[in-house]
């Protein structure tokens, strides 16, 4: 072990005078040669404490000062391990490293991305500094802790947990003394934990004091990306958690784990009681609970868990095929949780739809379950799908399942049938004179009428962007303030959203805010189109039959079964609105009751205009023997079809009927 080992520590002692020394290439290196003799520093050699600081560390980590380069370098496939591993953080960095590196282009700057142990895992920038720095093993591979090569810009960085750079002589090593560095370390957005590492590195010449300050918005932006990461998979986390939930008790606790084995969401009075209570056991948001890599099973999981944290049932979560996490619900009292139980189908399907929901195909009984789940908690629903699938029906479903008081509002609002000027108004309400035409007492908006109940936004897409931060506001904050007045007021509002729009290809677009779009989204629900709801279509048909009938006084409709196998087959663009007017038509415009095939509009098979019967008349008789002689004519080019005879003379069809028995004309 070098001297420096055995160096009187009060050479050492952090002064916030030697935190502002200007740097000397010949005052540091002397310094560092006394460091590394022990012998006491002269009054001149005043060098930085965290270099100092530094210098200590690498000594008494066994650091050969008289190195060239970093020792170690991991080979190919523990490096190509390490970056599997940290295929989010290499994602994430992926962009700020371009950015800073096309900013120092023509610099003979590098920049370096390591992991939280100083293994460099990628590097851009100048080539020729590229090369150079592969003489020092600054390359892929690299180890560059602090205990491994002495300090330097990665390592003392990592070590700190601070932004360092580090110039020339004040690097341990000798080999090392010709460049310059600085480092910022990248924070985990979930437990702040160091995860990794950006270094911007050359020659002599390319050192500022600001490059540190680059380092760290590179690193500040990484971490950006990282936050909105870790937001999208919790937000699928949970959104794949209610997919599989087991059926519960109301006070069963349930936990949620990320890839990582943190808690991501815990909810419930059964959950072991937090850290620092007698039994020393607990869970909190953020605790790395355990390590889930290659823990493909319940078993696995639960053998992992700390005994008092053993919960009732334990699910891994998916995302894809990937394991993503785990969920664990934690028995309420009187109900044993000593050892996993098997575990129930994935998906609870409902024996009986929701009455206003018709329809019994496996699809639509399975976003009818998911509505009921996602019901169970206050978190915002995004509900899609195309025109006419029913979406205000599901936003009613939720509303009124994870409802207890029934006297709760339910308020829907369009977002697409108000002009923009008065739409933040109608939304968040507003106070005498706030504009022109306002109310001269002011008045609520939409957030505080439902408060308390559940406020359904339709057509959410079309909120402008103007107003889509002070929607974020609000569900942040959970109070909404009127126009023109800074008073904030409390709302506790379930929201469900609507949308017959991607608005992930919205986001894209820039057309839709992206944190707008994670907040409302917690929790997806897409609604089938009719199309693909096999087995529906009679139901729904013989549903709205005897429901307009009995709403309009007459008859329910016979549907022939040529008709009924053409709107079975029809691909119902509008979906379950098309077909509940199409019924409605017919039952209002009938006057047979039964409904044939060429009552039916023409993409459902109908007669069209070009079937129109041309009638050659003779001229000649009476009018009732020229009238006789065009229903005659019709009749026969129509092959019997009346609907078609009726449309070819533009009469009615009852018309037609007292005129061919007036006539004594048969079908």
């Amino acid at each position: 072990m070098p001297k420096a080992a055995r160096a009187k520590p009060s050479h050492i002692q952090p002064t916030a005078e030697r935190n502002r020394v200007a740097y000397d290439e010949t005052r540091t290196m002397r310094a560092w040669e006394n460091f590394l003799t022990g012998d006491a520093p002269g009054s001149d050699e005043q060098v930085r404490d965290v270099i100092q600081n530094s210098w200590a560390r690498s000594a008494t980590s066994g650091v050969n000062a008289h190195a060239s380069a970093t020792p170690l370098v991991i080979d190919d496939d523990q490096l190509d391990r390490n970056k599997r591993q940290r295929q989010q953080l290499l994602a994430a960095a992926d962009h700020a490293l371009q950015h800073a590196a096309d900013l120092l282009e023509e610099t003979s700057a590098m920049v370096v991305l390591t992991d939280e142990d100083g293994v460099i895992l990628d590097t851009r920038g100048d080539n020729r500094t590229l090369d150079a720095g592969q003489e020092i093993k600054l390359q892929p591979g690299g180890h560059w802790n602090e205990n491994v090569v002495g300090t330097n810009g990665i390592g003392t960085a990592l070590s700190t947990g601070k932004p360092v750079f580090v110039h020339a002589a004040e690097h341990f090593c000798e080999g090392i003394k010709s460049w310059t560095c600085a480092g910022a370390p990248i924070r985990d957005p979930v437990d702040q934990s160091v995860i990794g590492l950006i270094d911007i590195s050359g020659p002599p010449e390319i050192f500022r004091r600001h490059n540190i300050a680059l380092a760290v918005l590179a690193a500040e932006k990484i971490e950006l990306a990282l936050g909105e990461h870790a937001r999208v998979e919790r937000l699928r986390l949970l959104e794949a958690c209610l997919s599989s939930m087991p059926v519960t008790d109301g006070a069963d606790g349930l936990v949620i784990l990320d890839r990582h084995g943190r808690v991501i969401h815990l909810n419930g009075s059964s959950i072991p009681k937090p850290a620092g209570s007698e039994d020393g056991f607990g869970l909190n948001l953020g605790h790395r609970l355990i390590d889930l890599r290659d823990a493909a099973t319940e078993k696995e999981i639960y053998d992992r868990l700390p005994e008092p944290l053993r919960p009732a049932w334990v699910r891994p979560l998916r995302i894809g095929s990937d394991m993503s996490g785990a969920m664990l619900i934690y028995a309420a009292e009187g109900r044993s949780h000593k050892k996993p139980s098997p575990l129930k189908p994935t998906l609870n399907v409902p024996t009986a739809p929701h009455p206003e929901i018709q329809g019994e195909s496996v699809r639509l009984l399975h976003a009818i379950a998911k509505a009921k789940r996602a019901a169970s908690s206050r978190i915002p629903i995004l509900v899609e799908g195309e025109t006419g699938v029913g979406k205000e029906l599901f936003a009613k479903l939720i509303h009124s399942a994870g409802q207890d008081d029934p006297k709760a509002p339910f308020i829907a609002f369009n977002c697409g049938a108000v002009s923009k000027d008065l739409l933040g108004a109608e939304l968040f309400g507003h106070v005498a004179g706030a504009y022109t035409g306002a109310a001269r007492e002011g008045r609520a908006g939409r957030f505080e009428l439902a408060s308390g109940g559940t406020l359904c936004l339709d057509e959410i897409g079309e909120l402008p962007l103007d107003l889509q931060p002070y929607l974020l506001r609000v569900l942040e904050e959970g109070a909404v303030y009127r126009l023109g007045d800074g008073k904030p007021r409390p709302v506790d509002v379930r929201l469900v959203a609507l949308t017959n729009r991607n608005l992930k290809e919205e986001v894209a677009a820039g057309r839709f805010r992206r944190d707008l779009y994670f907040r409302i989204a917690t929790v997806t629900l897409e609604i089938p189109p009719l199309r693909e709801r096999l087995g529906d279509i009679d139901q729904l048909i013989d549903h709205f039959n005897h429901l307009f009938a009995a709403k309009y006084g007459v008859e329910a409709l016979t549907i022939e079964a040529e008709a009924r196998h053409a709107m079975r087959h029809h691909d119902w663009p509008g979906n379950v609105r098309e077909l509940r007017n199409l019924i409605e038509s017919l039952t209002l415009m009938s006057t047979e009751r039964t409904v044939h095939l060429d009552d039916l509009p023409e993409e459902m098979g109908g007669p069209s205009d070009s079937d129109e019967v041309r009638l050659t008349l003779d001229g000649g008789g009476s009018l009732e023997d020229t009238e006789r002689q065009a229903i005659e004519q019709a009749i026969e080019a129509g092959d019997g079809n009346l609907s078609l005879v009726a449309k070819t003379l533009k009469i009615s069809r009852s018309t037609l009927y007292r005129k061919m028995k007036q006539y004594g004309l048969a079908r």
